[in-house]
């Protein structure tokens, strides 16, 4: 293995340009990769925050009994995905709208009477708060006797999980793609340094080498450039995010959701490591010697 480890690093330092080119091609392979994986990471952790903010109000009919009331509230915790509930009466919802419109008082001044209704605010929980699932939660409610309407921002919700579900299906494609083209690159460069090395190699056949013996160098050289490789995007990424991404979440308060999973910082060398080793071994089977 020693030996191995030495013909690998002398292979690199005298065939630097082919594999210096090779290591930042697998660069910028992996910084694409990375960057889409880490929007999708953003997208994900975003939308798993909706159920902090996100809730379906019950208006309740005009003159509906306390009684009527609770019996509905009671009727709405016995759902599964219910996790908070909050009565609002006639008195605390105009109480609430004229603090929201405290700059603007002047147009709740003329009203004689109070034109709000009681409404029942619904908190759901995080793995309730999917389109499917909500739409079926407040078809339920909208059959309850006493419930006048339902709002929940159906358009909102069903925007946010469908801008989801498409990110992902195109960020995992191209992050695919981009794989299997960092797969061939390693393969390419280990072909061309195998049939580089062809003299060198048919002298070891003949002195008794083993395939295991002549095919470990070259494993070894493709995880060095696929590691180096990863290392370079990783020094990139980092970079990146200190100047863009904290920078967008400073002068962007929508923002917010913008990090960067540690994760990746452990997982992307050896991801480079694995897709080199992974190109070399393609490159080394398809090869006759």
């Amino acid at each position: 293995m020693p030996y191995s480890f030495k013909i690998a690093l002398q292979s690199l330092r005298y065939e630097k340009w082919i594999n210096l080119l090779s290591m930042f091609t697998i660069a910028m392979g992996l910084l694409v990769v990375t960057l889409v994986v880490l929007f999708i990471y953003n997208v994900d952790s975003f939308t798993k925050k909706l159920p902090e903010k996100f809730s379906v109000v019950a208006y309740l009919k005009e003159g509906i009994p306390e009684a009527d009331s609770q019996n509905i509230i009671d009727s709405i915790k016995k759902y599964k995905g219910v996790e908070k509930i909050r009565y609002i009466s006639k008195t605390d919802a105009l109480r609430e709208l004229k603090s929201t419109m405290r700059d603007a008082d002047y147009i709740l001044e003329g009203l004689n009477e109070n034109p709000l209704s009681a409404s029942i605010e619904i908190r759901l929980k995080r793995q309730a708060v999917a389109p499917e699932s909500v739409k079926s939660f407040v078809s339920d409610i909208k059959k309850m006797p006493g419930i006048d309407d339902v709002q929940y921002g159906e358009k909102f919700l069903t925007s946010i999980h469908s801008i989801k579900t498409g990110v992902q299906t195109i960020g995992f494609a191209l992050a695919a793609i981009m794989t299997a083209g960092i797969i061939f690159i390693c393969y390419s460069t280990v072909k061309i340094l195998f049939y580089r090395r062809k003299e060198e190699i048919e002298t070891l056949k003949l002195l008794g080498a083993t395939r295991s013996f002549i095919r470990t160098p070259f494993l070894i050289e493709g995880g060095i450039i696929g590691i180096s490789g990863a290392c370079i995007s990783l020094a990139i990424i980092l970079v990146f995010y200190q100047i863009v991404f904290k920078q967008l979440a400073v002068t962007a308060p929508l923002v917010t959701a913008a990090m960067f999973p540690p994760e990746v910082t452990i997982s992307l060398p050896a991801a480079g490591l694995f897709l080199g080793i992974t190109g070399a071994l393609i490159a080394i089977g398809r090869i006759r010697f």
